[in-house]
Order: C-alpha cells, then structure tokens, then sequence
C-alpha cells in the first residue's frame, strides 16, 4: 500500500494507519459536534478519541461571529481561519485527517474550510471514529500539545474550494444549479426546527446528506455517488452547482461525496437557508 500519496477527499482506516506506521506528517482532528448540545462534542472528545487527534469546535473554531443576519455558522475570515490551522500544527507539508462520530457532517465542514485557505492535502476518515473503533483501534483520552497563539500564521494559498454569498445567489436564480443537503421536510417546510422560517430557497434541489452514505455510516462507492449527482445535475456541469443547507455545514457534505465522485469544483453558500431566510426580501419556497 502506498503511503507517500496525499489525501484529498476520503480515507480509510487501513490507509490512515498506514500513514501512521511510516511516520508521515500527520494532523488528526476530532470535529464532533450536536447543534442541540454544543458541548457534547467536546465532552465525547475527553471520553475518547483517536490518538493524537486534535479537536475542533464548529462554533469556537469553525465559524465566525453572528450578526443575525449571516448565518448560523458564519465563516470567520481566511485570516483567522488561518490562525486556527497554525495553533493545530497544520503546515502546507501536513497530511490532514478529520472525523467525527456524525457521519462526517462536521468533518466534512472542516475539510472544506483547509480547503479553502489553500490546503489540499485534507482527507475525512471514512466511517469516522466507529471505523476506527471497529477495526479493533484503541482511542485516547490524552490531548496532544499543540503549537500554541504564538505560532506562524498558515501562508495563505488560492482557495480550492470556490464559494459565493447571498446577494450573488440572488442573482444567479435560475442560472445555477441549486443543491440543498437539508432533510426533506425541512426543505420542504413542513418543519424549521433551527431557523424562524420555513421554506427553501427558489428553484433548488433536495439532496440530504445521509444519502451519501451506506448503512454502515462510511459513504457510499464513488461510482455509486456520480450516478445519483449525475441525475441531480443534468446538463449542469460542477461548476455550475451551487451547494447549501442550513447554515453551511451539512452542504459541505455533498461537496465532499462529489468531490469523491470526480464531480470538484461546485460552490458552497456558506450562509445557506438561515442567513437566507434572516432577508424579508428574499423570496421563499415551500412544498
């Protein structure tokens, strides 16, 4: 097995281990998380994770500040994203690996975040920590040191991962292909558990993020995956696919099965349907 290769979309464990073994520069990180209970990440990171696996807080160290109207996970600057990837030892030479036990949706938001600072070697581990735990991987509840605020800033690089806001979307209605990775009855607003409106934004398509995995939470094969993007797409190339969902985490999600599927290069809103549905004058659609 190959291990002098970087990873950009998927590993396995088999294949993380192996990174392991031959002392490849190596950044793990724990990116678990519960929107309902921000803490319980963290506290499941304490109880045990992967050895030498850092963590990572969705609204601590992947988001930026809330105005009430940019979202629910705002992203913080490149700037300060960058500081964040410093403190974790992240160097443009370090083979990154991110889990979670949500079945990637929160690794997956951070995957694309290193991404977007120019980092390409980032890699979600594929079934997250009960892969690891059930090919017999014992876990850790030692923290490593990290670098600390004193570290260098990561050199910015051109983002890999394109994105647009609001205002551009708006524009674009009818233009772009429009992927919401929500539940269906909340895209559908039968239910708004998180955000105050209901609805989904004009013209987009439903495709739920847990529908990129198979039964036993590692993500489905990736010609299994181009079909089913194929069908949504249609004549759109990726380029011209825009992805989102409730506050720019879970769309992150469909960009990584695609990406895995040979199909890079869409964009993500970042702000999705919470900073959306914070603008009276955008339009809204349910059913």
């Amino acid at each position: 097995m190959t291990v002098n290769a970087s990873y950009n979309a998927l590993i396995d464990v088999s294949r993380l281990q192996a990174l392991i073994a031959a002392g490849t520069p190596l950044v793990v990180i724990d990116a678990s998380f519960d929107l309902a209970d921000p803490a319980a990440g963290e506290r499941a990171y304490a109880a045990g994770h992967l050895p030498g696996a850092h963590y990572a807080h969705l609204d601590r160290d992947l988001s930026g500040a809330k105005t009430g109207r940019n979202g629910r996970h705002p992203l913080p600057t490149r700037e300060a994203f960058a500081t964040t990837a410093a403190r974790l030892g992240i160097t443009p030479e370090t083979q990154v690996v991110t889990y979670d036990a949500q079945g990637g949706m929160y690794a997956a938001r951070l995957w694309w975040m290193l991404r977007w600072i120019g980092h390409g070697a980032v890699a979600v581990l594929d079934g997250g920590l009960s892969a690891w735990s059930a090919a017999g991987n014992a876990l850790s509840q030692q923290a490593p040191a990290t670098p600390g605020a004193s570290a260098d800033l990561y050199p910015l690089g051109e983002s890999l991962a394109p994105s647009l806001g609001g205002d551009a979307l708006l524009a674009r209605l009818g233009q772009v292909r429009l992927i919401d990775a929500r539940a269906g009855e909340r895209f559908r607003g039968e239910v708004e558990p998180l955000d105050q409106l209901a609805g989904h934004i004009p013209g987009a398509s439903n495709r739920f993020f847990k529908d990129n995995l198979q039964a036993d939470g590692r993500f489905k094969p990736a010609a299994a995956l181009r079909e089913d993007f194929a069908a949504l797409l249609g004549a759109h190339a990726p380029a011209e696919v825009v992805h989102q969902c409730g506050s720019g985490v879970t769309a992150c999600h469909n960009l990584l099965a695609m990406e895995f599927a040979g199909l890079g290069g869409s964009q993500l809103y970042p702000g999705s349907w919470s900073e959306w549905s914070s603008d009276p004058t955008r339009p809204v659609a349910r059913g």
